[in-house]
């Protein structure tokens, strides 16, 4: 019997607004335990909550960008469960009435094209951090994280394989960062997600799912989509029956693990959220949202492939994340070098990030500058050899690239008489190389080249003094 994975997910998506959803506190992260919170945030009894504009804002660019029907009158609900991490023992949430519906996202996965289903998206607060504590076996609450603003993506079950749904988290989280609404981190749990998951014999009718909490490294998303449908076809070969159940995922042993039996919506007690006002999404609102949407990386790869010549591997590099992006954009067009400007921030520039473990989104760096190095090698002012050392030394050290190639004596001397002058010299002192030449041995340019280089400095220009030396060699002469 041939078995088939149906994988459906639930992504949360941190959004990266200055304040929580319902309050002032900042969603800044890595703050102290316990030091962002507030009455409102913390659950304190008669503190109400104050929605934050922005995030709606955020919702509805995310809905737009992903073909979603904008629900015009919109309300937040009561999600009723107790738990250590939600002090006030509700979550407010969306149920009845999310302000997204019925997407979709288009994937490319192992060559093949795919639309994957946008269920709905509803806004959320966060719930807050159990920190365990194995030494003493005590369990520590981090109430910062309460109240921050959430995005809940829905999808239908429309993923066979983690090759889909790879390609789906990781255009996802491009999109995301392209419209400014998260800063995608899932190391520091901007983004995580729900994997609901079952199997079938393939074509056969839906089998019971379970759902692995909070994954949130594309590694464990893999190899947990992997283990627990291996696990659940076992189940069912065995004769057996697949809980529905929530399970937690193991990424240091490898397994899933059952938690709790899968709660439905009815377990939950949603009831509307007296405390805040239905949301209105008028016209004019959404005509702003709609024309604010900036240019997506799939739209920015085809722009530069076809209007600034770029290749299609360099423009995915390019593209790959906004920041990076942002800074090609700003030198190709202070330089004018659109080609140079590519090669630049995919060689050297990627190169340095990898060396120095630097993320894209914190890379810093002044793009007036690259810009100025990019010229001063596009006119022949400066070598290769220079250029490199020059960009690196912006990188490390953001120095002024002006005044380090001229205290470093970088700038190429293209004096025609002064290289004519070292030439010659050069022929004197290695006449069996030349005769080397002459008789056919053209390696023996090279290394006369080399010497010339050597002799002359590395501010000396290459192309001077190749055909400087070719002139030479034309009319060399023995020595006595």
């Amino acid at each position: 019997m041939k078995w088939e994975t149906i994988v459906g997910l639930e992504v949360h998506v941190e959004l990266s607004t200055k304040s929580k959803i319902f309050c002032a506190c900042t969603t800044a992260f890595g703050g102290a335990p316990n030091t962002h919170v507030c009455p409102v945030c913390a659950g304190m009894p008669g503190a109400l909550p104050t929605l934050n504009r922005s995030v709606v804002a955020c919702a509805l660019r995310v809905g737009v960008t992903l073909g979603c029907a904008i629900t015009r009158y919109s309300k937040f609900d009561r999600k009723n469960y107790f738990y250590p991490d939600l002090p006030k023992a509700y979550q407010i949430s969306q149920l009845y009435a999310p302000i997204c519906r019925d997407g979709h996202l288009d994937i490319v996965a192992a060559g093949r094209k795919k639309t994957i289903g946008i269920r709905e998206i509803h806004m959320e607060e966060d719930a807050g951090k159990l920190i365990h504590d194995p030494g003493s076996g005590n369990t520590f609450m981090d109430y910062n994280r309460c109240g921050v603003p959430l995005l809940e993506i829905v999808t239908t079950p429309d993923f066979r394989d983690a090759d889909e749904v790879l390609a789906f988290l990781d255009l996802l989280r491009e999109t995301l960062l392209y419209l400014d609404v998260s800063d995608g981190k899932m190391q520091e749990g901007s983004l995580r997600a729900d994997v609901n998951l079952s199997v079938r014999p393939e074509g056969g009718a839906l089998g019971i799912r379970t759902e692995m909490k909070n994954l949130n490294s594309f590694k464990a998303i893999a190899r947990a989509i992997a283990f627990e449908s291996a696990r659940q076809i076992k189940v069912l070969k065995l004769g057996g029956v697949v809980t529905q159940e929530t399970r937690r995922w193991d990424d240091d042993a490898g397994v899933s693990l059952g938690m709790r039996s899968k709660e439905d919506a009815q377990d939950y007690r949603y009831f509307p959220e007296p405390d805040l006002l239905p949301i209105v999404i008028d016209d004019p609102w959404l005509r702003e949202i709609k024309d604010g949407i900036p240019e997506l990386a799939q739209q920015k790869r085809r722009r530069y492939i076809d209007e600034l010549g770029l290749s299609e591997p360099h423009a995915a590099a390019i593209t790959a994340h906004k920041n990076i992006a942002g800074l090609f954009e700003s030198v190709s067009k202070k330089s004018g070098q659109p080609l140079e400007a590519a090669n630049l921030i995919t060689g050297a520039i990627m190169h340095m990030l990898n060396q120095s473990g630097t993320l894209p989104e914190n890379l810093l760096i002044d793009a007036d500058k690259l810009s100025f190095l990019i010229l001063l090698v596009a006119e022949g002012k400066i070598n290769r050899s220079a250029y490199k050392e020059a960009v690196e030394a912006v990188f490390l050290h953001n120095v002024d690239p002006e005044a380090y190639v001229t205290e470093r004596g970088l700038l190429m001397i293209s004096d025609g008489h002064l290289i004519a002058e070292t030439v010659r010299d050069v022929l004197a002192q290695n006449q069996s190389a030349a005769a080397d030449y002459h008789a056919g041995r053209t390696k023996a340019f090279g290394f006369l080249m080399g010497q010339a280089m050597r002799r002359g400095g590395r501010s000396c220009d290459p192309d001077t003094v190749k055909k400087a030396l070719t002139e030479a060699l034309q009319r060399w002469v023995p020595i006595g």
